[in-house]
């Protein structure tokens, strides 16, 4: 028997906004006030405001033919958490926009905002408010995301300095082989009927792709060691266009190791199977959300103890330019390859 299905038209904007965030609890002192009123009302005391907003298009960065929605909701939020780690902050607040189109149902938003309140749930971030609107043209959500930190552990790209090491968490490469393989089992599934995806050995891909984590442990781990590192962004476009980002910012090169780039074992197999370069897509795949970072040399006893960070190069002169030494020893130029959310 088919789900019922309700016309959003039915309940009205606000009604809408009632049944979505029904029984949101706030869990940060700093949210004195959630959704229900014109506007939500937030104290910061002794520390700095971090704000990040981040918009995911339908067609440009999602595709839901094989995106479910609970898991868009929860990456939706959780690649804003990500922005305001990547800070070395902490996130406390989001508020969400939507733009949706009359295909969309009552219960269709229902499961998007599931993802989003498990985000929340877990992350400890307070859903404070939103707006919601029609579109013409499918889905379109838009995170602003809330957060702080002391403004002395306040890490921005414009600090490395030479002879800083070059740290990265977890592994690169993993959540664009989750795509490719997304975007194969779509084509392979055009006009059956029935047809089951082959993900069997590469769960871990598609996981990483749909349903990313932000690496607030690795936030919590530096704190602990007391390390306040010299600079940091998130993974989002490609560890390639990150490093530039952070040598312009920051008026320096870099030397990164090809044989010191982690890399998952089911991204390698994918490579091979899709006959593609694992270093390229390691360096320029983006969507894997780690944690691209520096810290002074003096640090790299404390940074070996960190789990999953590792140092993958280290900062030098601006003069030397970027670059990654290859296995066998020849120099490479690092070029922005990743991801660029404005071309056609």
């Amino acid at each position: 028997m088919e789900e019922k299905q309700t016309e959003i038209s039915s309940l009205g904007e606000f009604g809408l906004i009632d049944r979505l965030t029904e029984g949101v609890e706030l869990c940060n002192a700093s949210s004195l006030k959630g959704v229900g009123d014109d506007c939500a009302v937030l104290e910061y005391k002794d520390t700095e405001v971090l704000v990040s907003t981040d918009m995911l298009v339908e067609g440009i960065h999602f595709d839901l033919t094989y995106v479910p929605l609970k898991h868009l909701g929860y990456k939706a939020a959780v690649v804003n958490f990500s922005d305001i780690y990547a800070m070395n902050g902490h996130p406390r607040q989001i508020t969400v926009s939507l733009a949706v189109s009359k295909r969309f149902t009552v219960e269709h938003m229902e499961a998007l905002y599931s993802g989003i309140r498990l985000a929340c749930e877990i992350y400890g971030v307070d859903l404070v408010g939103g707006d919601t609107t029609s579109s013409r043209s499918g889905l379109v959500i838009s995170v602003t995301c809330i957060g702080d930190a002391p403004k002395e552990r306040i890490a921005y790209r414009s600090g490395a300095k030479n002879t800083d090491l070059i740290c990265v968490s977890g592994d690169l490469g993993s959540a664009y082989m989750g795509l490719q393989l997304l975007e194969r089992e779509k084509v392979a599934s055009a006009g059956q009927k029935d047809f089951q995806p082959q993900f069997q050995g590469k769960e871990y891909l598609v996981e990483r792709q749909l349903k990313p984590e932000a690496r607030r442990d690795v936030i919590e781990n530096l704190e602990k060691a007391g390390i306040v590192p010299t600079s940091m962004m998130d993974i989002s476009d490609g560890l390639s266009s990150e490093l530039l980002h952070i040598c312009k910012a920051s008026g320096v090169g870099c030397r990164v190791y090809e044989d010191r780039i982690p890399i998952d074992y089911q991204t390698a197999l994918m490579a091979e199977e899709l006959n593609m370069n694992l270093v390229t897509a390691a360096m320029n795949g983006g969507e894997d959300y780690e944690l691209l970072f520096t810290v002074p040399l003096h640090a790299h006893d404390e940074i070996k103890k960190i789990p999953g960070v590792r140092v993958i190069g280290h900062i030098t002169d601006a003069g030397l330019g970027c670059a990654m030494i290859t296995r066998d020893g020849n120099e490479m130029e690092i070029r922005a390859q990743g991801w660029n959310p404005l071309a056609e």
